[in-house]
């Protein structure tokens, strides 16, 4: 757990040399404790004093890194039971399954429709992270030659699902360069795998039903010298990884420092449901609370959409809204006689206004105001989107020399606003346009008429 203040404070050199550029260590300390200072600051501190803060100050969830520079995926340094406390931070890896039983075409099809599958969401690109190669043959050879064939389909991250340690040693020859999870050692094959995870620098998933029976291996495995460790705790259906998952994370973030289950966690949703459909409502549940590997038994864009959006919004750090860049957007090539609409740079408010612009074949102005990622009606009531905002984005936006109107186009929802804009902008013509966007297609073919 973390250190307070005075607990720092009495592993500093408490000599008030002010070498750190606080007036005291005292001080120094309040800020460590904080986060607003680098223990490097304080020259003085002995290497005892630096061993014992840097392991309290470590993450209660250790981070776990898996692929290549180009597509990685880091999972765990979570600090948060709940979301809206602060933030999450390290999404869950999205991963499809295929089967080394699978005729080789298909593992190769499908490898490749998971590595280009992406979708554009509120101006991100969404992907899925990779694929789990798992061994129903038990045949070193055809593992190889699944592992090889999927991995010519795709550079992502990988998960070699292998309980043998001679198949998964076969496996991970065909995937030198690269990092991917081993899974998994158990309470049989804890040492063979070990011995794996080490010679090949590879995170080490371990699987063991309970939470006791875990936190032993978790043990056992940190004993032989391995660090990097995803856990498993058996758990399948709704239920049960739901009471689980929770625990791990309550026991990661408020055990004592030993942390045995400060591990990231794995999650298979479509071994505890009967359907593709249940697999996607179960797969959103582990989302939420707390998996950060999620192996999918399907590949189908109508669950892979829903699962990369929801995934997106949980680890949004709510203290940052998705916005985009304050400024003038054309839209169907617009001329100067064309229509000027105004909104907020709220990132779905924005993508919102601009799809329905386009999709109706009219050329606009789309001007976005900097309203700090506030939504319309939150901008204006927090006025951060008023008269003032909108007039002074109007003047200083260097619009007027685009277009040859003076005719501006405001959110229904703020029509209060109107008449004072008028006030503030001297010869234009204010015109309160829909509430929802869906409207404006429709909006706008009055301005033909």
């Amino acid at each position: 757990m973390a250190l307070t203040g005075l607990e720092i404070y009495k592993l500093l050199p408490k000599t008030n040399c002010k070498d750190c550029g606080f007036p005291t260590c005292l001080a120094f300390a309040m800020k460590l404790a904080a986060k607003q200072a680098e223990l490097s600051a304080c020259p003085h501190v002995t290497e005892e004093a630096k061993t014992a803060l840097e392991s309290a100050s470590a993450p209660p969830i250790h981070l776990i890194k898996l692929g290549d520079d180009e597509h990685k995926i880091e999972v765990g340094n979570e600090t948060e039971l709940h979301r809206h406390n602060k933030t999450f931070y390290h999404m869950p890896g999205l991963l499809v399954r295929v089967r080394d039983d699978q005729p080789l075409t298909e593992v190769e099809e499908l490898a490749s429709q998971v590595d280009g599958y992406s979708v554009d969401y509120v101006g991100l690109t969404l992907n899925l992270d990779g694929v789990a190669v798992q061994s129903v043959s038990e045949d070193p050879s055809t593992f190889a030659n699944c592992v090889k064939a999927v991995r010519a389909k795709t550079k992502r991250a990988l998960i070699l699902l292998a309980e043998n340690p001679e198949v998964m040693e076969a496996g991970l020859a065909e995937v030198e360069g690269t990092t991917p999870l081993i899974y998994a050692a158990t309470a049989e094959n804890a040492e063979a795998m070990a011995t794996l995870a080490t010679e090949h620098n590879a995170p080490l998933a371990i699987r063991a039903n309970g939470l006791e029976a875990l936190a032993e291996l978790v043990k056992e495995l940190k004993d032989a010298g391995v660090e990097n460790m995803v856990l498993d705790p058996g758990a399948r259906d709704f239920h049960d990884s739901l009471v689980l998952l929770t625990q791990i994370r309550r026991l990661a973030l408020e055990a004592k420092p030993d942390r045995l289950l400060g591990y990231p966690v794995i999650t298979f949703p479509g071994e505890g449901t009967e359907s593709k459909a249940e697999e996607s409502m179960l797969a959103s549940q582990h989302i939420a609370k707390y998996s950060s590997l999620i192996v999918l038994d399907h590949f189908d864009p109508a669950i892979a959409y829903p699962l990369l959006a929801l995934r997106q919004n949980i680890y949004t750090d709510p203290r940052q809204p998705v916005q985009v860049t304050p400024g003038i957007y054309e839209i169907n090539e617009p001329g100067s006689d064309d229509q000027l609409l105004i909104t907020t740079n709220f990132s779905i408010t924005y993508f919102s206004v601009a799809n329905e612009v386009e999709a109706s074949g009219r050329p606009a102005w789309l001007l976005i105001a900097d309203s700090e990622g506030l939504s319309v009606l939150t901008g204006w009531a927090a006025g951060k989107f008023d008269a003032d905002k909108i007039a002074t984005t109007v003047k200083t936006s260097g619009i007027s020399e685009k277009v040859g109107h003076k005719k501006l186009v405001i959110p229904g929802a703020v029509s209060v606003l109107s008449g004072e804009l008028e006030d503030e902008l001297g010869g234009w013509q204010i015109i309160v346009g829909p509430r929802e966007a869906v409207d404006i297609p429709a909006f706008m073919k009055l301005w033909e008429a």
